[in-house]
């Protein structure tokens, strides 16, 4: 079953579920120690936008990696496609065979 994911803007650790439920402010990655509530790690961050940022409502944040007070930030999260079960290429195909027969 794939599930949310959220990667450390700097290191890329994908993140624990558990952590993903609410980041706040002074939440730190487990490997590397940076800040998690950032403008790099939410989903408005956008370089192309004025001040990189997708939300026109935001303030300016000088420090795209750095812990701020937004109160528009949202996890950036990405949906984790890796099938973590044992099941092999061959049971795939038996059951993408399945739906086909009648």
């Amino acid at each position: 079953m794939n599930s949310v994911a959220l990667n450390c803007q700097r290191c890329g650790t994908q993140l624990t579920s558990p952590t993903l439920i609410r980041i706040r402010r002074r939440d730190t990655c487990d490997s590397c120690g940076a800040d998690l509530h950032c403008c790099r790690n939410c989903r408005f961050f956008d370089p192309a936008k004025s001040k990189q940022c997708a939300e026109p409502q935001a303030e300016l944040v000088s420090d795209k990696e750095k812990s701020n007070f937004c109160d528009y930030f949202e996890p950036r999260t990405t949906i984790d496609l890796v099938n973590r079960s044992q099941a092999g290429p061959e049971d795939a195909r038996v059951k993408f065979d399945s739906l086909f027969k009648k």
